[in-house]
């Protein structure tokens, strides 16, 4: 506990140790924030179970919801063998016709090759009609064009379109599978559920709002300065931070943004005759690895005006 404190300039905690901080010292109040992770759903469907409520903590990666992921699993099986069948289709045609196919092929063109040399003669000597004659040559020729094509293998654009086919079958399988994937939501940081928007048999479509985690490692304190006390905080600089009900502790923050634009103090801060002047906003960060500081707590931040440590 003492180490926060002690990790803090000296100068600061001085000031923060006196009773009167008006010339050394900026004091000011605000409202502990978390910083809020809001987690909606990728693809709709109906909720099939919900492994956390309101209040609880959950670490970095850890399953929160569960879709029922029935119809994904039919599509991915779906889009799965379309990709195997354009894969075959494609090496089918880079590695030109199999030998087997080739023999038969060729065995086939000598046949009709025979068969057409013999109408030819048949056809001199009167012995065949004519159209046994045109069905011999046409035997011959389809023969013959199907070996030859078989003996070039397929055109670079025919290829083409067979490996953009396979291309266009894989990346159905890649969204399908994502889809599946995305039935499952998980925690993209350790935090408290805040929010729960949904319970299990509710259908939810893609898009719709199921959770919100609040981060406690980290919290922030905005305060609101008056104008007068701007060029006197810089982001960067030091903070002591406390809170009532532990009055023998002080905080560490940094200041992390200073606003350059001047607003009306905020309801919750000041009393209604403060309302109507004009501040500027603070935002403090402070480290918060033991979660003692909530959400919704109010703080009272003390910084040391610039070149109070000179004086």
């Amino acid at each position: 506990m003492k180490r926060l404190v002690l990790a803090l300039p000296f100068t600061l905690l001085a000031i923060a140790s006196c009773g009167d901080h008006s010339e050394d010292a900026i004091e000011a109040s605000g409202i502990i924030e978390g910083t809020d992770i809001r987690i909606g759903s990728e693809v709709g469907g109906k909720i099939r179970s919900i492994r956390t409520d309101e209040g609880l903590s959950v670490r970095q990666g850890d399953t929160l919801i569960i879709i029922d992921d029935t119809d994904y699993r039919t599509q991915y099986r779906q889009a799965a063998a379309a990709a195997e069948a354009a894969g075959a289709q494609f090496r089918l045609a880079a590695e030109g016709s199999r030998r087997e196919d080739l023999i038969q092929a060729e065995a086939m063109f000598h046949a009709a090759e025979a068969d057409y040399q013999r109408a030819t003669t048949l056809l001199a000597s009167n012995t065949i009609t004519q159209k046994q004659f045109d069905d011999s040559e046409a035997r011959f020729i389809s023969a013959q064009q199907t070996y030859e094509k078989m003996l070039r293998g397929l055109r670079d654009d025919e290829i083409l379109a067979a490996r953009a086919m396979m291309d266009q079958a894989a990346a159905l399988k890649d969204q399908t599978a994502k889809k599946l994937s995305d039935c499952f939501i998980i925690a993209p940081s350790s935090g408290v559920v805040t929010v729960k928007a949904v319970e299990p048999g509710e259908l939810v479509p893609p898009g719709g709002n199921l959770l919100r985690i609040t981060r406690m490692d980290t919290v922030k304190l905005v305060i609101y300065i008056p104008q007068v006390d701007l060029a006197s905080i810089a982001v960067g600089q030091q903070a002591v931070i406390s809170i009532d009900g532990a009055e023998n502790r002080s905080f560490p923050g940094t200041v992390i943004s200073v606003s350059d634009v001047a607003e009306f103090t905020p309801k919750n801060v000041q009393t209604k005759e403060e309302r109507t002047k004009l501040v500027f906003g603070v935002k403090i960060r402070i480290p918060n690895p033991d979660g003692i500081l909530k959400p919704g707590m109010p703080a009272d931040a003390v910084l040391a005006r610039r070149g109070a440590a000179r004086d």
